[in-house]
């Protein structure tokens, strides 16, 4: 049983013209990012990198139509590497320019075992929760299909990951909120997969510890001073990566896959409106094991009992981000049976993490009672 997967190499720099620098970045490199992000710490491309501006492709998560109109635009270009700056759009974007000889996503979708790596891949996250310049999954939402699937291969790792804290400095409060909470669902699913190892549990539980404690700071001293902890969420959340790349996510994220994809709800937000339903879940249907050693680790951190455990983490998270019932959302009650079934008959990759078995009634009930 493989124990852990480290597959790229992982850098720190304080800033980007460090990482550029250290980096020999030049025209041969294709960056795909944001303007807002990238413009204030370029020195105006100074580097001389190609550039393609994902939002100038459509705005939030990645779709099948905005995937291929950027795969278009750089099959105009010739270049060696691929770097990824920004948050998971722009990095599952990039995992996909990386392997794309200039077909439709689509047609990777339909040859996913035979992908090869084109480019060599640098992804550098600027939020601080997906945890995917470690993974090898780029989740897009299929319009044709109505559906957010993961599309995986082993030659979608990235060469590099670097982690440049400077890059987060202006991340807006509600980013930050959804984006760290999904680091939290990625190492608290991870802990309890039936993939976890001793390595991906340590990286899952530090990750865990680092962003609540980094939460208690910010509800005890205020909003104003996340940028001096940002480097700490950083960190958590690439740790987290590491865990959930090996160990895997589950029920949590599978879903929130319709969620997101039917009402365009962020992936971060998508996953916290779902979080703490799934764990009552699993506790219904056994309060021993891992889900035990759990509760005791977030009760000893959240200074409370552990039968209030889930209660206190919401207390806390609330404070980050406002939890919505789903039908706040858009979401019907007809959605409900759905959503259910689409997450069978789709989101079995990551069902198969689940703690434990979850049936089709477990689903429905987790969705009626979240409503």
């Amino acid at each position: 049983m493989e124990q852990i997967i480290f597959r790229p190499k992982l850098y720190k720099f304080d800033t980007l013209k460090a990482f550029t620098d250290e980096f020999k970045v030049g025209g041969s490199d294709l960056i795909l990012t944001n303007k807002y992000i990238y413009d204030p710490y370029s020195d105006n491309n100074k580097c001389g990198a190609q550039m393609i501006y994902q939002e100038e492709f459509g705005g939030g998560e990645p779709t099948d139509t905005m995937v291929d109109a950027i795969i278009a635009e750089a099959s105009k270009k010739h270049f060696e590497r691929v770097i990824a700056i920004g948050g998971g759009t722009v990095i599952d974007i990039a995992k996909v320019l990386s392997v794309s000889d200039g077909g439709s996503v689509d047609s990777l979708y339909d040859h996913k075992d035979s992908i090869k790596k084109l480019h060599q891949l640098i992804i550098i996250p600027t939020t601080c929760g997906t945890g995917s310049e470690v993974t090898n999954i780029s989740i897009i939402n299929r319009t044709r299909l109505g559906v957010k699937m993961g599309l995986t291969s082993e030659n979608m790792f990235a060469d590099y990951a670097v982690l440049v804290p400077e890059l987060l400095a202006k991340l807006p409060l509600k980013v930050f909120g959804a984006s760290s909470i999904d680091a939290l669902v990625h190492a608290v699913e991870s802990s309890l997969s039936p993939k976890a190892t001793v390595y991906t549990k340590l990286m899952g539980y530090k990750a865990i510890e680092m962003i609540i404690t980094g939460y208690q700071k910010l509800v005890s001293e205020g909003m104003d001073k996340l940028p001096q902890y940002m480097g700490d969420f950083l960190t958590a959340s690439n740790m987290a990566g590491f865990a959930f790349g090996t160990a895997g996510c589950a029920a949590v994220h599978a879903l929130s896959y319709p969620l997101g994809g039917t009402y365009h709800v962020p992936h971060g937000e998508s996953n916290y409106a779902l979080f703490t339903g799934v764990l009552y879940k699993y506790m219904e249907k056994k309060q021993d094991g891992e889900i035990a050693h759990l509760n005791a680790y977030l009760a000893e951190l959240l200074h409370c009992d552990v039968k209030n455990v889930y209660t206190e983490l919401e207390n806390l998270l609330n404070h980050i981000l406002t939890k919505k019932p789903l039908h706040e959302y858009g979401v019907t009650e007809a959605d409900i049976p759905v959503f259910t079934d689409n997450v069978i008959a789709t989101q079995g990759r990551l069902t198969a993490n689940n703690f434990v078995p979850l049936s089709r009634d477990d689903i429905l009930d987790i969705y009626k009672k979240l409503y």
